[in-house]
């Protein structure tokens, strides 16, 4: 059993308020669908209950199904009460902010539409609303090029005494082209400065961390490098199946889904250099370079650092669940992956020679999303005859979710008359420290978009260069033959087979169950 070592904030600190947000209009298109109920009510919710939000501040929701106002509030007063990100609901609170949503029925896919939402919001503004519109696009990414188009035709990109601007959801696209498709699309509708490309990873708190971290701590940034580094490994886990999501999962898969904007987020993060300051520009700059970094592969290279599975039948948390191809409106011969985990060469001064692997799936033993960098070892020779096994290598593990925070492990002598080692872990937790009340990451971004504030957002040149890596992979595995699906239980560490990416260089994953990893220390 691991010792471990509990750390603490030095002072406690009362939390800084959150800033104001800029008046502004919210239109969220897909306002019935599951996104707007499960992550943007209810961080709209909140940032209005702690007094972000301007007294002309309105959301309006758009979508094909028929709604009076006050359905759409009685929905999504269902949704916030439910809703695990919501601080602490409460009727007060609502009475504020229901009188905020409307609801605007129409289809997006007819060119009328856009007419008549100009009309209305209008309509509102000479009601008292603002001319600042900032416009969510809640829908699947195969409909964002026609909302923006319509849009535009409706001159709804301009505002007349105010700004306009636009949260796009990813996938941003599905491969390099498609991106780079709407990417002009939507910059023939809006400036740069006006886009923002949603990726919630970065609105985490851990995740805006790992720069303090690295580069505000001269104990670890002099070590965060391939003299010191022996190799970093990203999972993002989680016990889920596709949930309602089988349509948009069938067309996407595990390595779109999360690994081409998620998980390379993650990888940029922890290699990239120190920014000159901390602005959107300066921070988006530093990991495009750690992107361009990184060769895309040819067929020969995914067949050998890429392993892609599929769930089966299995238990979790003592339930028997369904495979994927029996899961609701998965074709029941779907070759579509489930988990996915890649090894990558970060090709730069800094990094050369040290392998990046990332893996992520659905239906696996644990939910956990973490970075771990595993640093080489010491040389050993000081212990030699002394009797200590060698020492393990030290590790820094940044724990994105749960249990959000950071463990440093190393080796340390047992008590005693006899020379004996034992390996311990110093944990710092945000929970802990900071309290559980942090803003959820759609808070940070929506608040973010409303200020004006793009740093927590992704650049044009950052998404290409994202889909430059990613898609090579999905056209070689068109390619080579599919493996044998399903290839791994619900409720397992994932494929056998994903172990080899590491096993060649006597590198392994870390075990995602805690008890296990206890066992395994």
């Amino acid at each position: 059993m691991t010792p471990v070592i509990e750390a603490e904030v030095e002072q406690k600190l009362e939390r800084p308020a959150l800033p104001k947000a800029d008046p502004c209009t919210v239109v969220i298109f897909g306002a019935s669908g599951d996104l707007t109920r499960r992550k943007l009510i209810p961080a709209l919710y909140d940032l209005c209950g702690v007094g972000c939000m301007s007294a002309c501040f309105q959301v309006v929701g758009t979508g094909r199904t028929h709604m009076t106002d006050a359905q759409f509030r009685d929905a999504m007063k269902a949704s916030a009460i439910t809703s695990k990100d919501v601080r602490e609901f409460n009727e007060e609170t609502w009475k504020r902010f229901a009188p905020r949503l409307r609801y605007f029925v129409g289809d997006p896919a007819k060119i009328g539409f856009y007419a008549e939402l100009r009309s209305f919001l209008e309509q509102m503004q000479r009601e008292g609303s603002s001319a600042n519109v900032l416009f969510y696009v809640s829908t699947p990414a195969s409909f964002a090029g026609e909302i923006i188009s319509g849009l535009q035709s409706a001159q709804l990109n301009q505002r007349e005494g105010g700004w306009s601007r636009i949260i796009l959801e990813k996938p941003f696209g599905r491969d390099l082209e498609s991106a780079r498709a709407l990417n002009d699309a939507v910059l023939k509708v809006f400036d740069e400065k006006n886009i923002y490309r949603i990726d919630h990873y970065l609105g985490k708190e851990t995740v805006q961390n790992i720069l303090v971290f690295r580069f505000a701590n001269s104990i670890f940034e002099p070590v965060w490098n391939r003299n010191y580094v022996e190799y970093v490994e990203i999972t993002a886990a989680e016990t889920l199946g596709v949930e309602r999501r089988a349509s948009f999962y069938e067309e996407t898969g595990a390595l779109r889904d999360m690994v081409a904007n998620h998980l390379l987020q993650l990888v940029a993060l922890t290699a990239m250099e120190p920014p000159v300051a901390f602005d959107a520009d300066s921070v988006r700059e530093q990991k495009v370079q750690v992107f361009r970094s990184i060769r895309p592969m040819t067929v020969e290279e995914v067949a050998a650092n890429t392993v892609r599975g599929q769930y089966g039948p299995g238990r979790i948390g003592g339930v028997e669940v369904p495979g994927y191809r029996q899961e609701p409106g998965v074709n029941p011969e779907s070759n579509t992956e489930t988990f996915a985990a890649v090894r990558l060469q970060v090709e730069n001064w800094r990094w050369a020679g040290v392998p990046f692997y990332l893996r992520t799936g659905k239906r696996l033993a644990d939910n956990v999303t973490e970075i771990k960098v595993h640093f080489k070892r010491t040389p050993q020779a000081l212990f030699a005859g002394t009797g200590v096994r060698s020492f393990g290598p030290n590790s820094v593990s940044l724990r994105i979710q749960p249990d959000e925070g950071i463990s440093v492990s190393f080796g340390a002598k047992r008590p005693g008359t006899y020379m004996s080692t034992v390996p311990v872990l110093a944990k710092f937790s945000y929970a802990d420290a900071f309290g559980g009340n942090t803003p959820v990451a759609y808070e940070t971004l929506i608040l973010d978009a409303m200020r004006g504030d793009a740093t927590l957002f992704t650049r044009r040149d950052e998404v290409e260069a994202e889909w430059k890596i990613i898609t090579p992979i999905e056209e070689a595995w068109a390619q080579l033959p599919s493996p044998q699906f399903p290839n791994y239980t619900a409720g397992s560490e994932g494929p056998e087979l994903a172990g080899n990416l590491l096993k060649a260089s006597g590198h392994r994953w870390m075990l995602m169950l805690k008890k296990e990893a206890a066992n395994a220390d």
